[in-house]
């Protein structure tokens, strides 16, 4: 069950909330808002000074939707006045899907940055699948968005995955087309007339019980392209539904991006550290 409300004026969401849930003690409502019960249009807020606006819908849960609602915090690795790098954890969408109602790091994130003064608007200049952890990048405007995906070609995009058994070689290219087939959202290696130039570059760092660790880089950035070339090299990705075997972590970690700055050309590069429920797939 949930409380559902519509704002009829501007004001305070703490404001709001201990007039309308009536015989409520402020401590209650707070550690709904703190444990990510409290969702406005759709986002969870947990913010008690977030400002709203007439016409806003805001509902009040039981307990959180999903356990990505808990996280109200995200790891900020670069800030600046155009652009914002964080550590995306597995499991957490990267931007709505418009299918469900999950938390998504997007949402978050703007949750994180704004205050009751100003309320931050970030554009995705990338994605990350759900499963996979890593460095992901948001722009504070449309325009920089577009300007830093008119230089994406010149990003360098570096990856660590875990996957099935030993390459052979150890290092090598995948020079092969994808094409997503929208119909099962499954990517399809091979020519077909549909199909995009996809290349991924892999190196074996170290094998450990018929599991290898690749660090793996792009020239291209297709939809599920590492996780689609390494199921046909033969060698898929530990926990991989999709492409291989399920399992209780997807072994794909966005180690490292280094973008051209669209004013200056200088290079800025985002990097952290794959976490330790990564690292135990390969022990």
């Amino acid at each position: 069950m949930s409380d559902k409300f519509k704002v009829i004026e501007d004001g305070s969401l703490l404001t709001f909330l201990t007039t309308h849930l009536n015989g409520w003690a402020r401590n209650k409502i707070k550690q709904r808002l703190h444990s990510g019960c409290v969702v406005v249009n759709g986002e969870s807020i947990s913010k008690h000074d977030y400002e709203l606006k007439a016409n806003d819908a805001v509902e009040v849960l039981a307990s959180p939707r999903n356990s990505q609602a808990k996280i109200i915090k995200l790891e900020i690795l670069h800030s600046d006045r155009d652009l914002v790098a964080i550590n995306k954890p597995a499991g957490l969408l990267s931007v709505a899907d418009g299918k469900s109602d999950k938390a998504n790091a997007l949402s978050i994130l703007r949750n994180q940055l704004s205050s009751s003064k100003k309320q931050v608007k970030l554009w995705p200049v990338h994605r990350l699948d759900r499963d996979t952890s890593g460095v992901l990048l948001f722009a504070t405007s449309m325009e920089m968005r577009e300007a830093v995906n008119a230089l994406w070609a010149e990003a360098d995009k570096v990856y660590l995955a875990v996957v099935e058994g030993t390459p052979s070689p150890a290092q090598g290219t995948i020079d092969q087309p994808l094409r997503l087939d929208a119909s099962d959202y499954q990517v399809h290696v091979g020519a077909h007339k549909d199909a995009k130039k996809a290349i991924t570059h892999f190196k074996t760092q170290r094998t450990v019980n018929n599991r290898s660790l690749l660090e793996i880089k792009l020239d291209t950035g297709r939809q599920h392209q590492i996780r689609a070339h390494m199921t046909w090299l033969g060698h898929p990705v530990i926990g991989d539904a999709r492409y291989g075997t399920s399992g209780h972590r997807l072994g794909l970690h966005a180690l490292r991006l280094t973008i051209k700055l669209p004013s200056t050309s200088k290079r800025l590069t985002f990097e952290t550290p794959a976490p330790s429920d990564f690292h135990a797939l390969i022990r």
